[in-house]
């Protein structure tokens, strides 16, 4: 994956913002709409069509097996997973679900959602669940490596120093948050590559696009709660009855570990939903083993729902010049 990452940045012309949805109801958690898109003839990887649509290249290529990361064929149509349930917690200021590798923002006093996509901790640093607040906003962050960080670079062969200053050499970019979990080691920040959000490829801290950063740190006040959860499983009942499931791929936690076999658990409320009457159970099985990162539609005798009909990327950008 981290090699999938580097590789993705080549030809990258264009950073993309988060993207706001109107809240619905408290009895709703459905929000967006999916489309499609033909991949343009412009040699660009699959990382510049994820940006311009604001999600992340793990979601796209959830969404859209068997894709070439590097290469997408042009002239194929892709889906954007731009549909999606809210997580069932708290719409209270920050909630990152690790597990889809998306950071939702509700702003205090607006009647909407704001969701970014974002980068965690890649195997044996996986960002933990828990109940915090921002702590620090620090602009032009410098970073300082623990102990457990330079090992695993001195592993790879890589010797960091103690500290690398604020700049553009600086891996946790222009903007970080820290979290008050802990001692402090954990942070919402941005990044001096352009590749990695929507991956695992962090420490542990929850990586951010520069322009989504930028935002987040000139809106989000100190001391606004921050919820981590890792849920690979979304599901939900509908005001007018309609059932959804939204399945990602657990999280990895050590090398060749397959994240599409790996055994999801199950909880009691979710086995509640699966065998209710009203629920299609062939389809739910189906969706748990798809892992595709989108809702699906799981009503006992319901067809799915299809998606918007195709569009091209932006045509300006694609001839934006190559980076």
């Amino acid at each position: 994956m981290l090699a999938i990452a580097a590789l993705a940045v080549t030809g990258w012309a264009q950073q993309a913002a988060a993207t706001e949805y109107p809240l619905p109801p408290a009895d709703s958690r459905l929000i967006g709409e999916n489309v499609t898109t033909v991949v343009p003839d412009n040699k660009r990887p699959l990382e510049d069509i994820a940006a311009r649509y604001k999600v992340g290249l793990l979601g796209m290529l959830e969404a859209n097996p068997g894709t070439d990361p590097w290469l997408p064929k042009a002239g194929s149509e892709l889906t954007i997973p731009q549909q999606m349930l809210l997580p069932d917690t708290k719409r209270e200021g920050i909630v990152v679900n690790i597990a889809e590798l998306r950071l939702y923002y509700y702003p205090k006093g607006e009647d909407k959602v704001i969701v970014y996509p974002i980068g965690i901790g890649q195997q044996g640093a996986i960002t933990p669940s828990t109940v915090t607040s921002i702590s620090q906003k620090i602009p032009n962050p410098t970073w300082t490596p623990t102990p457990n960080i330079r090992k695993r670079y001195a592993e790879k062969g890589i010797k960091l120093p103690g500290v690398i200053p604020a700049g553009p050499d600086n891996p946790m970019g222009l903007y970080a948050m820290r979290l008050a979990y802990g001692k402090g080691h954990y942070l919402i920040h941005g990044t001096n590559a352009d590749f990695g959000i929507g991956m695992r490829v962090s420490s542990g801290c929850i990586r951010l696009r520069p322009d989504d950063i930028q935002t987040l740190f000139n809106n989000v006040p100190e001391g606004t709660r921050v919820q981590v959860i890792n849920q690979p499983v979304k599901y939900a009942v509908e005001p007018d009855g309609k059932r959804y499931i939204e399945v990602h791929q657990p999280l990895s936690r050590y090398e060749g570990e397959d994240p599409q076999t790996k055994a999801i658990p199950l909880t009691v409320a979710l086995k509640r939903f699966m065998n209710s009457k009203e629920s299609d159970k062939a389809v739910i099985k189906e969706a748990l083993s798809r892992r595709s990162g989108m809702p699906v539609l799981a009503n006992a005798g319901t067809p799915a729902p299809q998606v918007m009909p195709p569009q091209q990327v932006n045509n300006a950008a694609d001839t934006a010049p190559q980076s």
